[in-house]
Order: C-alpha cells, then sequence, then structure tokens
C-alpha cells in the first residue's frame, strides 16, 4: 500500500509540475486570467461556432469559393503562406545537424517546433477546404495517383510532418525523463534531417507545381516554367525571416527560460540569419527576372498587373533585401528584425497574388473571401499560438534541461 501510494502521490507531483506549472489547478486556472487569453477566447467563441457550421453546413455556407474560384483564402493563406513560413525547421535544422553551425543550436528546437506546428495546422486548414475531408488520407492508404502533382504534395506533407514530430521528439522525451526513448530519437536525428530536406526542397517546390496545370489562369507574370524553383528559393527567405520574427518573440515573452548566456548571444546569431536571408533574398530577385525574360514578358510589366509585380519585386522582395543588408552591415539586430518582418510580408503577398490575385486574373468576376473564411483563418492562427505557447511553457524548447546537458 505504501509503495502504491507513493506511485500515486509522485504522478500528482508530476502533473502539479509539469501541467500545472507548478500551481495548484485553482490558481492555475487564476493564472489563466490573461488579455492575450480574453483576446483568444473571444476568437474562439466566434470561430467554432463557425467551424461548425461548415462541417454540418457545408461549404457554401461559409465561403466566396465558386467553379471559378475553388480555391480561395484557406489555400492561398493557411496552405501556402503555412507551408512557407514553416520552411525555417529544415533550414535551421539542416545548418546545426548537417552543416555543423553549432552556435544556432539554442534556436533549432523552437525552430523545429515552429515548422511542426505550421504544417500540423497547414493540414487542419486543408480539413477546412477539402469538400470531403474524410478522403485527406486517401493518397496515403488508397489512391495511388503517382502522376498526380497533388498526390506528390500529400506525401511529402504527411512524410514531413512525421519527420519533423521525429526530430522534435527528443524534447518530449527530456520532458517525460523517458531515456531509453530519448537515445533513440538521438540517434536517428542526422537522419532525419536529412530526409527531412530532400522532402522539403521536393513539396516546397511541387506546391509551386501545381499552378503549371494553369497557364492560362495565371497571369503570366507569375506563371513560368521555373515557378516549383522559385516556391523553393522563396520558402528558404520565408523560413529565415521566420525565425528571426518568432525566436525574437520567444526571447521577449519566455525570457524567464533564457539563460544569460543565449541572451548575449542571441543578437549575433540574428545578424547571421539575416546575412543568409539576404543572400537568398538577392538569388530569388534574379531568378525571378530571368522568368520574366524567359517569358519574354517585358511588355506586360506596365500594365496594372504589371505595377502589381513590380510592387511586389521591388517593395517586398529587394527592399528587405537591402535592408537586411543594411542591418548586417551596421551589425544591427534591431535592423535585420525590421527586414524579417518585411520579408515576411513579402512572401504573404508572394503567395496570395499567385493563389487568389492573379489567378483568373481575366475574369471580370473577382473572389472576395467570406467573414467566415478569415474568421476561421484567424481561429487556426489563434490555436497554433496557444499550441505553441502551452509546449515552450512545459517542455526544454527554450532552455536545456538541466539533466540532459548538450555534450557536443
Amino acid at each position: 500500500m505504501t509503495t502504491i501510494s507513493s506511485e500515486l502521490d509522485g504522478r500528482k507531483s508530476w502533473v502539479r509540475e509539469q501541467i500545472f506549472l507548478g500551481m495548484s489547478f485553482r490558481d492555475y486556472m487564476r493564472s489563466l486570467k490573461t488579455p492575450f487569453n480574453f483576446i483568444a477566447l473571444v476568437i474562439l467563441c466566434v470561430g467554432l461556432p463557425v467551424t461548425v457550421l461548415r462541417f454540418t453546413q457545408g461549404l457554401e455556407t461559409v465561403t466566396n469559393l465558386n467553379d471559378n474560384y475553388p480555391w480561395g483564402l484557406w489555400i492561398g493563406f493557411d496552405v501556402l503562406c503555412g507551408v512557407a513560413l514553416a520552411a525555417g525547421g529544415y533550414c535551421l535544422a539542416s545548418a546545426v545537424h548537417i552543416f555543423g553551425l553549432k552556435q544556432y543550436r539554442p534556436i533549432v528546437r523552437p525552430a523545429v517546433l515552429t515548422g511542426f506546428l505550421g504544417y500540423f495546422f497547414v493540414v487542419v486548414g486543408l480539413l477546412f477546404d477539402l469538400g470531403r475531408p474524410w478522403r485527406l488520407p486517401y493518397p496515403i492508404v488508397l489512391s495511388f495517383g503517382v502522376t498526380s502533382v497533388m498526390f506528390l504534395v500529400g506525401w511529402h506533407v504527411f512524410l514531413y510532418l512525421t519527420v519533423q514530430f521525429l526530430e522534435f521528439c527528443p524534447a518530449i522525451f527530456e520532458w517525460l525523463r523517458l531515456n531509453k526513448f530519448l537515445r533513440w530519437a538521438t540517434r536517428i536525428t542526422i537522419g532525419a534531417t536529412v530526409f527531412g530536406v530532400i522532402l522539403s526542397t521536393l513539396h516546397q517546390s511541387a506546391l509551386g507545381a501545381m499552378f503549371l496545370l494553369a497557364p492560362s489562369k495565371l497571369h503570366p507574370l507569375w506563371y513560368s516554367s521555373f515557378i516549383p524553383v522559385f516556391f523553393f528559393v522563396s520558402s528558404m527567405a520565408a523560413g529565415l525571416s521566420m525565425v528571426i520574427f518568432e525566436s525574437t518573440l520567444s526571447h521577449r515573452i519566455f525570457s524567464r527560460q533564457i539563460s544569460h548566456e543565449d541572451h548575449h548571444k542571441f543578437d549575433g546569431l540574428v545578424v547571421g540569419l539575416g546575412k543568409a536571408a539576404a543572400v537568398v533574398l538577392f538569388t530569388y530577385f534574379c531568378l525571378k527576372w530571368i522568368g520574366v525574360a524567359h517569358g519574354n514578358h517585358w511588355d506586360l510589366v506596365g500594365t496594372p498587373y504589371g505595377r502589381l509585380f513590380l510592387l511586389e519585386m521591388l517593395g517586398f522582395v529587394m527592399l528587405p533585401m537591402l535592408i537586411y543588408i543594411w542591418g548586417v552591415r551596421e551589425n544591427s539586430a534591431r535592423i535585420v528584425r525590421i527586414a524579417a518582418v518585411w520579408s515576411i510580408l513579402g512572401i504573404i503577398f508572394n503567395r496570395l497574388n499567385v493563389s487568389i490575385f492573379a489567378f483568373n486574373w481575366q475574369l471580370a468576376d473577382r473572389y472576395v473571401p467570406h467573414w467566415m473564411e478569415i474568421t476561421v483563418t484567424i481561429t487556426i492562427i489563434t490555436v497554433g499560438l496557444l499550441t505553441f505557447r502551452w509546449i515552450v511553457n512545459r517542455m526544454p524548447v527554450l532552455y536545456v534541461h538541466p539533466e540532459y546537458p548538450v555534450t557536443e
């Protein structure tokens, strides 16, 4: 009886320390009364009923989608932007585990977690967008259309989501103190990282390849046979910028978890990431103009859609690239952070141009998202933020677990 009682006390103690953050249940519930949680609650109170409507009444009730515009905000923003902004996971993991840039180790786990949650909620967004969401796993278990780009994207997202979970498993096993599983997860880290980079190269470009099927629908300034390359290269800029943005917020919001040494080194890491992002943006800028030259579409640059293209290229690619260069030359993390935010906006602008603004550009009847579509998107983002915060508050993501020091 004494042994059983001790085990029960141990479990209660673990739940109190690891789930309720060392507080009693009542104190923990009181601690949730914050402005952010109040705003999140309001969003969920609006978003959850809309979710019920979507899955009980169908797409027509909550969206403005039609035969001309079967893809709207949930694909253009939730999927295309979400996948691009989740690319920081493979960028940082490959930098540390493959190329040996160990100085970036403190920001690998939050980058991998951001990537994993990004891909997970991309799948959630797909569930909302699909007319028959229960058929989402069909390409994995039933229907093998190996010549379909959608089949390729489905398998890549499924596999990469699994790989990112495996990459994050060490943090989970440290939290649960599962030493045997931790040793197993640590051994496969490099292999999982290599496989993840291969998958990322394929599915980031495959998302662009989907638009190769619509040459008559996508405006010529955005349509190119190089569009898979454009999507892949721009995803690296998006991932690096998102790591800078996410890690900056994490260092401010969860500052108590971060050691003084990591705080001291952080600005240097931000500048280093900014240097890499500037190189990627310069490459992307040049490739996009090569695409225009390859299609010989110079005459379209002076049209209304050409001005939109120039706004994207000059205002949201070249400008953040120059700000990155300025920040690196001045060794200013603050300037680099400004460039990161501007670059993220640029990636979002590009993906929305490709999927919505420049898509079906010849039609007079334009697609405008229904307010319920916007509500669902905001709800998904909110749940993603709440999930990230819940995990970071409990697992060794931003700090080194005292029982598992880094030995490399």
